[in-house]
């Protein structure tokens, strides 16, 4: 991140060229059917992208509810223009295969179906294989949110060509820094330039600029240090085994979380059998002293940091198993909540 780059001169055109042929490789894409399109921002923004440069004015799209992302996905459509049909699921077990089978079946006027891959506001991981067997088999099409599992969680888009669009950032799973948007795409199914509705999310119009320069340069001005930082994480992606060693370390990581907080006492909010490896989420303690600023802050004095709200129906303290994080550090963090909890006068746990 520290070498600095001019975004239009040959060495960042050529590190652009390098990460858009990477990223598309890891997601299993091919070049002839599949580019990889960066977009400045966070994940909202490649999933509106996606939205608007895959789903036409009038088509309707199918979004499991899943838990606030994907409240968040049917939002970002339905503001966008697009229909959407909102599907009801249990959001603490993975949604049904069978159940999404049934709605597309009894609605043939759904041409799309959008799933949250991790969804880390539950802890729960959807089964997108066999959703997109499914959707494939009913000649439908997938737009599927993977920021917090590409790079980790198994996706090959050759494998399921159902799927329009994956998108996926370059922190989570990849371990770089935020900041950088992508969508791994198929080239052949984009709207026609200006479908979109906007200049700044029409993949279209980012897809027609790479082909113009072989994938050198940005439509508006880079993040070009974190796009200099995700080449190197992708080294120690590499380095580490790729996908299937960085989704077992953080196996491990969520399953020592997920035992050492049932050891002290405390509630994980998911069934072991249907907790992701992503994110724990634990019930709050029922005691009154419980606070959740006054626990961050006692876990932070211990050297650890955790989101400071909550993200579920009923309270509980999210806890994040993935980055550069190992077993050991997360046994440290299971004694550091056991001493935070005393500090703060926790003496009923669950």
């Amino acid at each position: 991140m520290a070498n600095d780059y001019a975004p239009w001169d040959d060495d960042f055109r050529n590190l652009s060229r390098r990460m858009r042929a990477r990223v598309r490789d890891v997601a299993g894409g091919r070049v002839e059917t599949h580019t990889a399109l960066p977009l400045q921002g966070c994940g909202h923004f490649g999933t509106e992208a996606a939205l608007r440069s895959f789903l036409a004015p009038g088509q309707k799209i199918l979004i499991p509810q899943t838990g606030q992302y994907a409240e968040r996905m049917t939002r970002l459509a339905r503001e966008a223009g697009r229909e959407t049909v909102p599907l009801p699921v249990d959001r603490n077990h993975p949604a049904s295969p069978e159940l999404i089978a049934a709605a597309l079946a009894a609605d043939r006027t759904i041409t799309h179906v959008g799933l949250v891959y991790s969804e880390t506001s539950t802890g729960t991981i959807q089964n997108a294989p066999a959703i997109g067997e499914i959707v494939r088999a009913a000649g439908r099409r997938m737009i599927l949110d993977a920021v917090s599992a590409f790079g980790a969680l198994p996706l090959d888009v050759s494998a399921q060509p159902e799927i329009d669009a994956v998108i996926f950032t370059s922190n989570k799973c990849l371990e770089g820094l935020p900041g950088l948007c992508w969508i791994v795409a198929r080239h052949d199914n984009l709207l026609p330039l200006g479908s979109a509705g906007s200049y700044s999310l029409d993949l279209a119009d980012i897809h027609t600029l790479a082909q113009r320069d072989d994938g050198g340069s940005f439509r508006f001005t880079p993040p070009a240090q974190t796009l200099a930082a995700l080449e190197t994480a992708m080294d120690f992606h590499a380095a580490e085994g790729g996908t299937p060693a960085r989704l077992a370390r953080y196996q491990e990581n969520a399953r020592v979380l997920y035992r050492g907080m049932v050891r002290l006492g405390l509630q994980p909010c998911l069934d072991e059998a249907d907790q992701g490896p992503i994110v724990v989420n634990i019930h709050a303690p029922p005691d009154p002293s419980w606070s959740l600023p006054n626990f961050v802050a006692a876990l932070r004095q211990r050297g650890f940091v955790i989101s400071n709200f909550y993200n579920t129906t009923a309270p509980s303290f999210r806890v994040g198993c993935i980055g550069h994080v190992t077993p050991n550090d997360m046994e440290r963090f299971v004694a550091a909540v056991d001493a935070a909890l005393i500090e703060i006068g926790i003496s009923q746990r669950r």
